[in-house]
């Protein structure tokens, strides 16, 4: 394969990805307690140009790009009012814990709700966890006790959908449950839509680069046939 051809399409490839990453973040920019992703990028080693004639070097070449890794920004957003009373949030520290049918789940966004029985769930009807592992339980008059809602301490935090997380619970954790408040979302709107038309401007280069290289192998082609 051409090597112009390779280094464009592996950018485009690259670009395709994080636009799709952004394009998610956008989406939950007021999903409360929703993190952020970050993709790292990084070159392939680079390729020593060397003259035929002397043997000598004289530059290098990239041999393209890829995505390193991607990465979840952890730090917890500003809680905000609700002022409904199912409504939690965590000042600080910690994970609220809920069941679900693959296991234990970990998570910052505190939209619950009363299920018929009497206890607290989230929006996956999930039964939201105690400090003893338990379903919380609801109070007579429909309300919750933040002090019996678990928050949970998290090591090797990984992103599991819907809002959720795994992770290996070590102990209860230093932040507090406040009653009609939400986390904010990890996303800065403004910041990830400037983001987004940069990945495209780029991603639009590397379009252009393929047909460029295109079209002069189809003249090169076109000579060699000439007799």
């Amino acid at each position: 394969m051409n090597r112009g051809l390779y280094v464009a399409a592996s950018g485009m490839l690259a670009m395709q990805a994080r636009q799709d990453q952004l394009s998610n973040d956008l989406a939950n920019a007021a999903t409360p307690g929703y993190k952020q992703d970050r993709t790292a990028q990084k070159a392939f080693g680079e390729l020593l140009v060397r003259n035929v004639a002397g043997d000598q070097q004289v530059g290098t070449m990239a041999a393209g790009v890829r995505l390193e890794e991607q990465t979840t920004d952890l730090r917890a957003a500003p809680l905000r009012s609700t002022d409904e009373p199912l409504d939690l949030g965590v000042d600080g520290e910690g994970y609220f814990g809920v069941q679900t049918g693959q296991g234990v789940r970990y998570t910052r966004n505190g939209r619950f709700a009363s299920a018929a029985d009497g206890t607290l769930v989230d929006q996956m009807g999930n039964k939201v966890l105690g400090k003893d592992g338990k379903p919380v339980k609801l109070k007579t008059d429909g309300t919750v006790d933040p002090a019996t809602v678990g928050v949970f301490a998290l090591t090797n935090v990984v992103k599991a959908g819907d809002g959720n997380f795994t992770g290996r619970s070590t102990a209860q954790a230093a932040g507090k449950v406040r009653t009609g408040e939400l986390e904010g979302s990890g996303v800065d709107a403004a910041r990830t839509m400037v983001e987004m038309m940069a990945s495209l401007r780029a991603y639009e280069a590397g379009q252009k680069a393929l047909t460029t290289i295109d079209d002069t192998l189809g003249k090169a082609a076109g000579l060699g046939s000439i007799r």
